[in-house]
This record gives structure tokens, sequence and C-alpha cells, in this order.
């Protein structure tokens, strides 16, 4: 879609360039590994949980994976952009469990240049590498070797956080200090933490989110929760926006068993990296550390309601836009469907349809019906181009988009994943779009029992 307009100011008869719409070329896909780890846990792939942030990422020019191979070793391996091939390095740590949530993660702290890995951990101990200073500073000129990173540690450099370690998520603040965001606790009864790195250690900023609270539906309440994040993210502007849905303990909220308790979607941000944190209106709500936390009580969190009972998927994905909007997708199965879930697997994968939940300039929250039926039961991505353009990759490598110029309500399905043979969700490398317009994300094909498959990264040009 292209729309000429004419600029404020500019002089009569003077037309402003074409805005783009959406569009994806594919460059092709690298193999990774042609012997990856298989095996399917929650309906999912320990190599391609799509809540890895992240399992692939873009720094200095060349781009960065992490997944377990078929001997169950965690591998972390580079290319320079655009390159064929890629360089890797087994790591000295072997998946404990057939989990799925024990994905590997990386992050990248730019005072000192160094990769960061956390990794196979759910609700328990977690496993953390750091590479060289400055491995990543001058990627051309130190050698990808295993002598680059340091030994596998079960602490931060020393720091334990807590004994019940889940979803480790790195960022980066707008000084170039390394986040990383985690959940304490259990599903239905945890809290999310926030530690720091400085370039030389690691700080402790402490838990921001509550468990506690009464939250009560037509059907029952519940005492324990947790916030599944479906990110949390700095915007251009130096903002840190985090959305989420609730998830009860009790499942006396949903009327039968075999359904999610997950319910509502909510937004809080913050401005003083991730220490204080405010409410759509911007009222605060919880302070990082501290006995105040965001709970569930807390009013002015919910931008989009959903009861329990419609399977809403917990930790799908987020963004923000050049003006620093919010916006997500969110998924559950619609009410026109006349039934409450009570098998969220088989119900979603029948019904389940995606949506696109923005913030607009004018303070309120837009939603839009995805018309892609999803087909499973698993997550979709969302990444927004230079333009502004959103882009959902959703389940099997297929690929929505919606143009900014449409207020984001034309979406159509660019790419179907046809020849990828993907399992199901993906990876998305959420830096490379920034560093050379390139949707890039990686997927394992799909196999039988513990049989090991391929993986691959997958690469589409955007509009330049």
């Amino acid at each position: 879609m292209r729309r000429h307009t004419q600029p404020a100011g500019a002089p009569a008869g003077t037309a402003r360039a074409a805005v783009p719409g959406p569009s994806v070329t594919s460059r092709g896909t690298t193999p990774l590994d042609p012997r990856a780890l298989y095996f399917v846990s929650y309906d999912g792939l320990v190599n391609t949980n799509s809540f890895q942030k992240n399992g692939l990422l873009t720094h200095q020019g060349h781009q960065y994976a992490a997944w377990y191979t078929a001997s169950r070793h965690a591998v972390v391996a580079r290319r320079a952009l655009g390159a064929a091939t890629w360089s890797t390095v087994t790591l000295p740590h072997r998946l404990k469990a057939d989990d799925s949530h024990n994905v590997v993660c990386m992050g990248v702290s730019p005072a000192d240049g160094r990769l960061h890995l956390i990794m196979d951990s759910h609700s328990d101990g977690f496993f953390y590498v750091k590479s060289a200073a400055a491995l990543l500073a001058d990627p051309a000129g130190t050698a990808w070797t295993p002598s680059a990173f340091g030994p596998v540690r079960t602490t931060l450099d020393g720091l334990a956080l807590t004994e019940r370690f889940t979803y480790p998520q790195f960022l980066v603040t707008p000084e170039g200090r390394l986040q990383l965001g985690y959940r304490a606790g259990v599903s239905g009864d945890g809290r999310n933490g926030l530690a720091e790195y400085d370039g030389s250690h690691w700080t402790a900023l402490g838990e921001w989110t509550s468990a506690s609270g009464t939250y009560t539906s037509a059907h029952g309440s519940s005492t324990a929760r947790n916030m599944y994040l479906h990110g949390i993210d700095y915007d251009t502007r130096g903002r840190l926006h985090a959305m989420f849905t609730w998830r009860e303990r009790d499942p006396a909220v949903i009327r039968g068993a075999g359904g999610l308790t997950n319910h509502d979607t909510g937004y809080v941000w913050s401005d003083d990296r991730g220490r204080t944190w405010r409410n759509d209106a911007g009222t605060v709500v919880g302070t990082t550390g501290s006995p105040d936390k965001v709970s569930v009580g807390d009013g002015g969190l919910v931008v989009d309601p959903l009861a329990p009972g419609h399977s809403l998927m917990n930790q799908e994905s987020q963004c923000t836009d050049s003006a620093g909007l919010p916006h997500a997708v969110i998924s559950y199965v619609p009410g026109r469907s006349g039934r409450c879930t009570t098998d969220h697997v088989a119900d979603r994968t029948a019904h389940a349809r995606a949506f696109h939940l923005r913030k607009t300039a004018s303070g309120g929250w837009r939603k839009t019906e995805i018309p892609v039926p999803l087909g499973t039961s698993r997550r979709t991505k969302l990444v927004l181009d230079r333009y502004d353009n959103a882009y959902a990759v959703l389940p099997f490598g297929r690929i929505a988009a919606a143009s900014r110029e449409s207020g984001h309500t034309d979406w159509t399905l660019l790419s179907d994943g046809g020849g990828l043979h993907a399992f199901g969700e993906v990876v998305v490398d959420e830096t490379r779009i920034r560093a050379d317009n390139v949707l890039s994300f990686l997927y394992q094909e799909k196999s039988t029992g513990t049989t090991p498959s391929a993986l691959h990264v997958a690469d589409f040009a955007l509009p330049a």
C-alpha cells in the first residue's frame, strides 16, 4: 500500500515521497544445525520458544544464535550479517531435563562488549556463562573459540537472585547497562524481578510484581497468581514498557477443568529504568524492591479486558513504534465460538485468533483481529519496520502484515511459510531490523518423537 501526502508547510504542488506499505522479500534460509535437539514439551520446542529474549540477536554487524544440539550441549554461533555460514562454539553444559521452558537466552553488555547467556531453568536454578570482554565489540578481530567464554556458573558472578528462576529476558538501558528480567516462583504464584549489570558487576534491583491479592470471576475467586509478560522493552526515547496477562492459581475462576486461568491484557511503564512503575494513566502502582509492588488489585492496569475461560495465551509479544507507543499481539478463543474452553490446546487449535493491540496517539487502545486462523495453540511474534508497518510472524513461519497508513487495520498474509516445515513457534531477531532492515527468525523443522531435526534461520528483506 502506498499513499502520497502533502507535508505540513510544503509549497503547493510539492509531494513527499510515498510511504511504503509492508512487504517481505525472501533472502533464503541458512542452516544452523542439521541435528538439533528435538522433543515436544508443553506443546513447544526448547530451541524455538517465542518467549526467548534473545535466542537470536544482532550486534555490531554480526548475528548470534544459541540452541541445544542433539548431544544436549548448549551451542552458541555467530556470522557476519548476510553470510551463509556460521561459526559455532559448544559450551560445557548439557540440558538437564526434557522441558521446553529451559531455553537459552543471550544478552549483550555494551559497556564491556561481552555476550551473556542464561539457560536451562524452569522454577529452579539457572546456568550462566559470559564471554571475554570486547568479544562483541570487535567481532572481526576476536577469535570465536571456546576459550572466549568463561566457566558455567549457577549465579550471576556470585548473585543468586532466587531458587525458583524462570523466563530470563535480557534488555539494554539507554545508557548501555544490561538488565535481566526474570520470574521468581512458579506458575500461578510468581513475581517478576530485575537485575542490572554495569560493565563490572551485577546488582539485584528486586522484585516489582506481587502474587497476592484476590481476583474474582463469574465462577469463583483466586488469591494467588503471576504476571506473565508479553515483553519488556525500552523505546527509542528511553521509556520501559511491559504488557502482560495475569494467570490465576485457583482453577475456580474458570468453568470446568483444562482451560487456562489467564485473564485481561494489562500495561505498565517506567521512566526510571524499572525502579518505579506506572499504569496507563501515569499513576504510580509499584516500586521495585519495595513492599509496594504491582498487583492485581491496582487500578488502571487493564487495557483490554477479557475474562478467564477464553484460553488467552501468556507471553506472546510486544514492541514499540517510532513515537514510543506500545503494540502487542495477543491470542485467544473469541466469544463468537460460543464455548468456554476446556482443553486449551485443542480449543485454541480449532478456534483461536490473534489480535493486534496498540495504543493510539490520542491515548486510547485499538484492537484488530488478524484474519489468519492460527491452527495451533502456539504463539505469534510482532515486529515493526522503519515505517511502523506491523508484521506478525505466526506459527509455522507464516508472516502477516498491516500498514501504518491504514491504522494497522489491513492485515494480509504475505508469506504462508511454505517449504519451511517449521514445527510451530519461531524466535525472531528483535534487533536486526534496526541494523539492516531484515526480518530474521530461527525455526526448527518438525520431527517425530525425539528424532533430531534441522534448525535454520530465515531472512526476509523489508521495505527500504
